[in-house]
């Protein structure tokens, strides 16, 4: 599965490790992303979806009718 949020749509970053020499080795930096399982009501059935810590905040704020829109 792709590491990209369902909700907010982050992805992983890259960037550089820098040493106190400042030598410079290529790094990711990953999202937050944990499974998290959601009730549909229009569909009457559970979804798991991989969303990031944010996204599960926006998804208690705002409820499964975001994922019916997007």
């Amino acid at each position: 599965m792709s590491k990209v949020c369902r909700i907010t749509g982050k992805k992983p970053l890259s960037g550089n490790n820098v040493s106190h020499a400042n030598n410079k080795s290529k790094r990711k930096q990953l999202p937050n992303l944990q499974k998290k399982r959601i009730w549909i009501e229009n569909e009457k059935r559970w979804v798991t979806i991989k969303v990031s810590a944010g996204g599960i905040k926006t998804l208690d704020k705002r409820g499964s009718k975001i994922l019916i829109n997007a």
